[in-house]
C-alpha cells in the first residue's frame, strides 16, 4: 500500500513541533484533534517525542501512524556551530570564496571589530585544477589523479562530510558528478553534499554557503532522523521543510540545509489553514478578505517569529540564519531573541534588559522549580497574575510563585525601587521591555515594508503568543486580533495540515525574447518532472501532485530579483513591471532579465476537517476570580475549552487553555468563532 493511500485510509497523523522549551504534539484521527505538551530535552531531542508518543498512548499504535516533525538539530547545530568535520571542494584558487563572502561588515562604524572565524579553515579546503566558463563550455577537466589526491587528503584528515562547490556548475556539474561518484565508490559512508544539487543557481558565494551548511549539519540530521524512525516504526515517518512543505525523512537528511525553519514553517502552514477557515465560515465577504492579511508573531520559549502573510505564505531567498546567508526558499520572517523563557537582566547602565539569552527548558524560568536563578518573561507574568499555576499546562505541571518573586524581587532592588509594589513594577518593566523588542520585529515585517498594520490582523501563536497580542496590537495601533484555536501548538498543528512538496530551481540568466520562450518552458519542464518524481517516490499519487511555476526576474544591471508567477513571457514581464511599480514606486524602460526559473511541486492535502462548536447566545460563566496587577477588580476566568459559538467575552479576563492563556485587556472584546478561534477587537 503507498504511504499516499495508506493516510488518506486512516487519517491518523502525529504533528510534532520540538522547541527551545517545550515539544508540542498535536493528533488528528477522523476529525479528532488531540493535543499535548512536554518539556523538551535538547541533548536528544527524540527523547522528549518518545515521551510524548507514550504519554498519548500511541507507543502501541503506531502502525498506520503518519508522524510529521518540525526539527530543530539543523537549526541548534548551525546556530551552535557545532557541525561535524567537512572538507570544502573548490577550484584551484577559490578556497576562500565562503571566508571573503560578500565584504560586508555587520558594523559599519565600529573601526575595531571582533574577528569573524571563517567558515570552513584553510586546512578544510581542497582545490581542483576544474575550470567551466560562463556558458558552461568545459576550459580544463578535471584529471585522475587530482581524484587520487582527494582520496588520499579524506583518508589522511578523517572527514565526516565533503562539500564540492565549483565554478557555473549550474550550467555544467559534469565534474562535480565525476568527484561526486568516485568518492561514493570509495567511502560510501561519506555525507556528500553537491551545489549543482542543492542549488543550482549562480552567486557561488551563496550557492557555496548552502552546499557547505548542507555538508556540515547533514550527518547530525541523518542521525538524529534513523534513531527516531528507528524507534517509531513502523509509523511514517517526515519532516517539515523551510519553505512550509514536508518531505520524507529519509531524504531529508540529504537535503538538511532545507530544514533550517522547520519549526517556524510550521506555524504558518497552521496559522494560514485556521484563518482560510474563519474565512470560508464568515458570512461578510469583504472581512473574510481582510482575514487573509495576517501579522503573525510566534512566540515560544526562547525566540518570537515574525511573519507577514498576504494570501500565500512569502518565501524568500535571502533568508539568513546566524551569521550566514540562506539561499534555499524559506518562510520569509524575522527571529528575535524574545520568549517566555527571556532572561531580564540590569546591565552596567543600570537599565533593565530582557533577552536575547533564554533560559531554555533546562534549568528554565525560576517558576518551573528546575534550578533557574534568573527571572523570566514567564515569571514576570506569573507575578503580575497573568499566569496561574493551577491553570499551567492544563494543570500538569505546578509554578513556583515564590521563586519568581524572589528573581524579580532581586532586579528590583539591583534597579533601585523601594516602593510598595517595586517587585510589580519591575515585572510589568519586563513584559514592557520584551514586548517592545517584539513591536520592533513586527514593524520590520510591516511598516518597514510600506504596508500598515492598522490594516492587518494580528496573530499570536506559540505558548506565549495570546499573553502579549493585546499590547503588541495597541503598540502598533492595531484594533483587530484572532487567537486560533490550537494557538499554543499551532506550529505542531501546522505539520498536519502541510503538504508534501519540492521547491527546485535553476539559473539560466539572460533577457529573453519570444524566440526563447518554448526553452524556458523545457527548463521548467524539466524542473517539474524531477519535482514530480521525487514525490511519486514517496508515494503520492500522480494525480494529487501540483505544480506551480514561476520566474526571477530583473532590469538588466540589477543585483536583486522579483519572483512572478509564470504564464507566459508577455504576461510575466507586464506583472514583474506592475510589481516593481508596487514595491519601489517606479519602473524602468531597460531590458528585463530573467535570472532564475522555479518551480513547486506539492501534493493534495489531506482534508482536515475542524470540529464545528455548538452555538450560544447567553454569557460565559467564569470559573474564578483572580486578582490582576493594573486592574481595580479581580478579573474573571474562563476556560477555553467550554466556550461556545457566538459567545463574547469583555477585557479585563484570562481565557485560560491546556496549553496557552489569553490576557484580554481592558477596553478589548473577544468573540468565539464556528470553531473556537477567538475574535478579538478594540474599542
Amino acid at each position: 500500500m503507498s504511504a499516499s493511500h495508506s493516510r488518506s485510509q486512516t487519517r491518523r497523523i502525529l504533528g510534532v513541533d520540538t522547541g527551545g522549551t517545550f515539544t508540542d504534539f498535536v493528533y488528528y484521527q477522523q476529525s479528532c484533534l488531540t493535543i499535548h505538551k512536554v518539556l523538551s530535552t535538547p541533548h536528544a531531542p527524540e527523547q522528549a517525542i518518545l515521551q510524548g508518543i507514550t504519554e498519548m498512548g500511541l507507543n502501541n499504535n503506531l502502525d498506520g501512524l503518519s508522524i510529521v516533525h518540525g526539527s530543530t538539530v539543523a537549526t541548534n547545530a548551525v546556530l551552535e556551530k557545532k557541525g561535524v568535520k567537512t572538507l570544502y571542494i573548490s577550484n584551484k584558487g577559490l578556497a576562500d570564496v565562503l571566508t571573503i563572502g560578500r565584504q560586508a561588515r555587520k558594523e559599519l562604524y565600529n573601526l575595531t571589530p571582533e574577528p569573524v572565524l571563517p567558515p570552513v579553515p584553510r586546512e578544510l579546503c581542497f582545490e581542483v585544477s576544474s575550470r567551466v566558463d560562463a556558458q558552461g563550455n568545459i576550459l580544463q577537466l578535471l584529471d585522475h589523479s587530482e581524484l587520487e589526491a582527494l582520496k588520499a587528503f579524506i583518508e589522511q584528515n578523517q572527514h565526516d562530510a565533503v562539500a564540492i562547490n565549483l565554478l557555473f556548475s549550474f550550467l555544467n556539474n559534469e565534474d562535480e558528478c565525476r568527484i561526486e561518484d568516485y568518492l561514493k565508490l570509495h567511502f560510501p559512508d561519506l555525507f556528500i553534499s553537491r551545489s549543482s544539487d542543492v542549488l543550482p543557481e549562480y552567486k557561488e558565494y551563496e550557492r557555496g554557503i548552502a552546499t557547505w551548511l548542507n555538508a556540515w549539519v547533514g550527518p547530525l540530521v541523518q542521525g538524529y532522523l534513523q534513531r527516531l524512525e528507528t524507534r517509531t516504526k513502523p509509523a511514517v515517518l517526515t519532516v517539515m521543510q523551510s519553505s512550509g512543505g514536508t518531505i520524507a525523512a529519509s531524504g531529508a537528511a540529504e537535503h538538511a540545509v532545507r530544514m533550517l525553519l522547520s519549526g517556524p514553517a510550521g506555524g504558518l502552514a497552521g496559522a494560514k489553514f485556521i484563518t482560510e477557515t474563519v474565512s470560508a465560515f464568515s458570512d461578510d465577504k469583504s472581512d473574510g478578505k481582510q482575514n487573509t492579511r495576517l501579522l503573525t508573531f510566534d512566540m515560544g520559549g526562547t525566540s518570537t517569529d515574525v511573519t507577514l502573510i498576504e494570501g500565500e505564505l512569502q518565501l524568500t531567498n535571502e533568508g539568513h540564519i546566524g551569521d550566514y546567508p540562506v539561499a534555499v526558499s524559506m518562510v520569509d520572517m524575522h527571529t528575535i531573541g524574545a520568549g517566555g523563557g527571556s532572561i531580564a537582566r540590569v546591565d552596567d547602565g543600570g537599565i533593565l534588559q530582557v533577552g536575547p539569552e533564554s533560559a531554555g527548558a533546562s534549568p528554565g524560568p525560576a517558576c518551573y522549580g528546575k534550578g533557574g536563578t534568573q527571572a523570566t518573561v514567564t515569571d514576570a507574568n506569573l507575578v503580575l497574575g497573568r499566569l496561574s499555576s493551577a491553570d499551567f499546562l492544563g494543570g500538569s505541571m505546578s509554578l513556583d510563585m515564590d521563586a519568581s518573586k524572589k528573581m524579580i524581587g532581586g532586579l528590583a532592588e539591583q534597579l533601585g525601587w523601594n516602593e510598595k509594589d517595586a517587585l510589580q513594577q519591575t515585572a510589568l518593566g519586563i513584559l514592557q521591555v520584551a514586548n517592545e523588542h517584539m513591536s520592533r520585529a513586527l514593524r520590520v515585517m510591516s511598516i518597514q515594508r510600506g504596508v500598515d498594520p492598522k490594516n492587518l490582523t494580528l496573530v499570536p501563536f506559540g505558548g506565549a503568543g495570546a499573553l502579549h497580542v493585546c499590547a503588541l496590537a495597541e503598540n502598533l495601533q492595531m484594533t483587530q486580533a484572532l487567537v486560533p484555536v490550537y494557538a499554543g501548538v499551532l506550529s505542531a498543528f501546522g505539520m498536519v495540515v502541510a503538504p508534501r512538496s519540492r521547491e527546485l530551481s535553476h539559473t539560466i540568466n539572460r533577457v529573453p525574447d519570444h524566440s526563447q520562450e518554448a526553452e524556458i518552458h523545457e527548463q521548467l519542464h524539466k524542473l517539474e518532472q524531477k519535482g514530480r518524481e521525487e514525490l511519486i517516490a514517496e508515494g503520492i499519487a500522480v494525480e494529487q501532485i501540483n505544480v506551480q511555476a514561476s520566474v526571477d526576474l530583473r532590469y538588466l544591471g540589477q543585483s536583486y530579483t522579483l519572483n512572478i508567477v509564470w504564464q507566459n513571457l508577455e504576461q510575466a514581464l507586464a506583472d514583474f513591471h506592475k510589481l516593481h511599480q508596487k514595491r519601489y514606486g517606479h519602473q524602468h524602460q531597460q531590458s528585463v532579465e530573467l535570472v532564475n526559473v522555479r518551480i513547486k511541486t506539492s501534493a493534495t492535502p489531506i482534508p482536515v476537517q475542524l470540529p464545528e462548536l455548538e452555538p450560544s447566545l447567553t454569557a460565559p460563566e467564569a470559573i474564578a476570580q483572580r486578582s490582576v496587577y493594573g486592574v481595580k477588580q479581580p478579573v474573571p476566568v474562563f476556560q477555553r475549552e467550554t466556550l461556545l459559538a457566538g459567545q463574547q467575552i469583555n477585557g479585563p479576563a484570562l481565557i485560560v487553555e491546556q496549553v496557552s492563556t489569553t490576557w484580554l485587556a481592558p477596553y478589548w472584546h473577544c468573540m468565539v468563532d464556528k470553531v473556537g478561534n477567538l475574535k478579538l477587537n478594540r474599542e
